[in-house]
């Protein structure tokens, strides 16, 4: 017989863990339910990671973390809980890593979503997979299509020569939080400033009313300096 000491002291997640994940699996623990009108709800909203790398790091489930406590604390409390995950499969990130390994971008996003999805399910999150999507689907995408259009018709969005961020080494213009000291945040690459015809929509066009919502908004007052200097709210002067 096995006669080898336990440690009362110790976690034995390699066993407890992966038993209960498969559980809520099979038992489809976190699905989000038909609504039910005498419940409250609570949307969750990770920001879906970019699958540009080989696997998670670090920051993915620190973050996630948090979310995923919120979500279990109000199922305990009987709130219907919507809490989905998907993959933010298009822009840099995804491009980049394809061009460095030299692969066409759907086969390394494909490779790369379903390590994710692994390490993802290894953390046992609370998510709904049936909700699951990434950005590249087409029947996704479709919908950010009717989207711009929208935008379009009522004169939200429109072509500009303006001033903006190149980059020559990665081909494509970076936001001001995508460089550091004059380099693009990834590659390390040198970032010019020169005019650019491109499309652009005009949030300014909502600038005082998305920064006076923020005031009835319980956030961290650090979060929400962060969003006025992101809107850019404007105060004219009388001369």
């Amino acid at each position: 017989s096995d006669t080898t000491a336990v440690d009362p002291n110790k976690y034995p997640f390699e066993t407890v863990e992966p038993k209960w994940q498969k559980y809520w699996e099979e038992n489809q623990t976190f699905k989000t339910p038909e609504r039910d009108l005498s419940k409250e709800k609570m949307y969750i909203l990770d920001m879906f990671p970019y699958p540009s790398g080989a696997g998670l790091h670090v920051g993915h489930p620190e973050g996630y973390t948090a979310s995923d406590i919120t979500a279990r604390y109000y199922r305990m409390k009987n709130y219907d809980i919507l809490h989905p995950i998907g993959w933010d499969s298009f822009g840099l990130p995804a491009e980049q890593f394809a061009i460095q390994n030299n692969v066409h971008p759907e086969v390394t996003t494909k490779a790369n979503i379903a390590n994710f999805k692994r390490q993802l399910k290894m953390l046992g999150f609370s998510y709904d997979w049936d909700r699951e999507i990434a950005t590249t689907d087409v029947d996704y995408v479709k919908w950010t299509q009717w989207i711009f259009l929208k935008l379009f018709e009522k004169g939200l969005a429109s072509q500009n020569s303006i001033p903006v961020n190149w980059c020559p080494a990665l081909g494509t213009v970076l936001a001001n939080e995508e460089i550091i000291n004059g380099k693009s945040e990834r590659g390390d690459h040198d970032v010019v400033r020169l005019p650019l015809r491109q499309w652009q929509l005009k949030i300014t066009e909502y600038a005082e009313r998305l920064a006076d919502g923020l005031e009835g908004l319980n956030w961290p007052s650090g979060t929400k300096v962060s969003q006025e200097q992101w809107i850019g709210k404007s105060t004219g002067t009388t001369a």
